[in-house]
């Protein structure tokens, strides 16, 4: 065929499909067998009202002299006049949910209104108000504030635990300050923990994109119904990759209860170091399960022992559901309101036994100490108070390390004071915590051992 020929016929076989392909765009029917085809605004439309913007203003202090946070250098240079701590000005942006219209309290996540001093909340029809900060939950970033205001729509709350991989959800906030945003995607995983986001993790991860300024808002089904509130994404390049985190509703609104009644979560404590049942640990103690948080430990004159648990006893539910390891048996025993009872299922020799136990306070009981985190794993702290001589200087001991935890096998020793993670000062246990779940690389500790002092990794 001439080139000419060629050329022309080209053009108009792609005419032809061009003109085809625009007819049958152009006669999409506004119906199919009498059903208007499947659309998210309405619902979109009901939900929007109880979804709101969160800005905040605030100040943290920081020190000029980076050689300030490791205790070996601020001696010699604690005297420097730039070397004193200084405030400065933050400001960040967020979303939160109305879950309360009639007293206006609105759920969002604490690392949204942290350090705030000011917190501005704007309305999906425009209005503003001031407002005040009710309770916070940092170990789960949970938070609740409330708003003086009247005609709130609060948002409908859906089940998250009967949430099945592959259903689709909706993540709706305000990313880079861009009101009212929704985006979709489905259900792409359970139960996410281990992830070192939080201190108590139990989140739905989805594909739905969540972005900067996401943080705090609402994760809808198809029904509005609020299944998770939007907390992380995970971006190792620099951008959303579709790995989004939500803190299941459930979670969030067992923890907002105890925040609205008491201004913050009072934890129960089992009293038990535990570690993952693994394959080899199964078998060495014949049982057929692969699941399991393994007790390693009992603590004294805890809810534990007085109900009876012994070492080698292996926890594999707790209220009907499954532990699959230590993490998730911290979480189950952790979102619990201190004082409430449990239903505990665990093997004993090989024979399952279901007992009732009524956990306790968290406390930093002398000689007790307290579990930190999974990055610490077989430890326990408690405060060094001035009764110790540490008046006003950094420190928290290990009270407690179960031989071949993950804790004892980086190194760390009873007695051992911990006087930095990562550079940063440690005064208290909520330091620890905070210095722990902001870490993304494993932990640097500066470590004082009788008279002597060295550092520490943690992977």
């Amino acid at each position: 065929m001439m080139p000419l020929a060629r050329w022309l016929m080209t053009g108009l076989l792609a005419g032809l499909l061009a003109a085809v392909a625009h007819n049958v765009v152009a006669s999409l029917p506004p119906a199919v067998d009498g059903q208007a085809l499947p659309s998210l605004a309405p619902m979109l439309e009901s939900v929007l009202p109880s979804v709101v913007n969160i800005s905040t203003e605030g100040k943290v202090t920081v020190r000029r002299n980076p050689f300030q946070a490791d205790p070996f250098f601020e001696r010699f240079f604690n005297t420097l006049p730039d070397s004193q701590p200084r405030q400065r000005r933050t400001q960040s942006l967020g979303s939160g949910v109305i879950i309360d219209a009639r007293l206006g309290y609105v759920v969002t996540n604490h690392h949204v209104i942290e350090n705030a001093d000011e917190i501005r909340v704007r309305l999906d029809d425009g209005r503003s108000f001031d407002a005040e900060l009710v309770g916070a939950d940092p170990e789960a970033d949970v938070a609740v504030i409330r708003i003086p205001a009247e005609n709130l729509k609060a948002i409908e709350i859906g089940d998250s635990d009967a949430l099945r991989v592959g259903d689709f959800v909706v993540a709706i906030g305000n990313p880079f300050g861009l009101s009212q945003t929704a985006t979709s995607g489905i259900v792409s995983a359970l139960g996410r923990t281990g992830l070192g986001i939080e201190g108590y993790e139990d989140f739905i991860q989805t594909d739905a994109s969540i972005n900067q300024g996401n943080s705090g808002g609402a994760l809808v089904n198809l029904r509005g119904q609020l299944v998770g509130v939007n907390t992380a994404i995970l971006a190792r390049g620099g951008g959303n990759v579709g790995i989004g985190f939500a803190i299941p509703a459930n979670m969030a609104l067992r923890l907002t209860s105890q925040i609205i009644q008491y201004g913050e979560v009072r934890r129960g404590r089992l009293g038990v170091i535990v570690q993952d049942l693994t394959p080899n640990l199964a078998e060495a103690f014949g049982i057929d399960s692969r699941n399991g948080a393994l007790i390693s430990r009992v603590m004294p004159d805890s809810a534990a022992e007085d109900a009876g648990l012994q070492e080698g006893d292996v926890i594999t539910l707790v209220d009907g559901r499954s532990v699959s390891g230590a993490a998730e048996l911290r979480n189950l025993i952790g979102l619990a309101r201190a004082d409430d009872e449990v239903e505990i299922t665990y093997i004993r020799n090989r024979e399952e036994i279901v007992q009732t136990i009524r956990i306790r306070a968290v406390q930093a009981e002398a000689g007790q100490g307290v579990q930190i985190s999974d990055n610490l794993a077989g430890a326990l702290f408690e405060d060094v108070d001035e009764a110790t001589g540490r008046d006003g200087q950094p420190g928290i001991r290990a009270v407690e390390v179960a031989e071949g935890s993950p804790a004892w096998q980086a190194g760390l020793r009873p007695g051992d004071l911990i006087l930095s993670v990562n550079r940063q000062l440690i005064f208290s246990l909520d330091d620890l915590a905070q210095a722990v779940k902001r870490s993304s690389r494993g932990l640097l500790l500066n470590l004082r051992r009788g008279d002597s002092a060295f550092y520490l990794v943690i992977p």
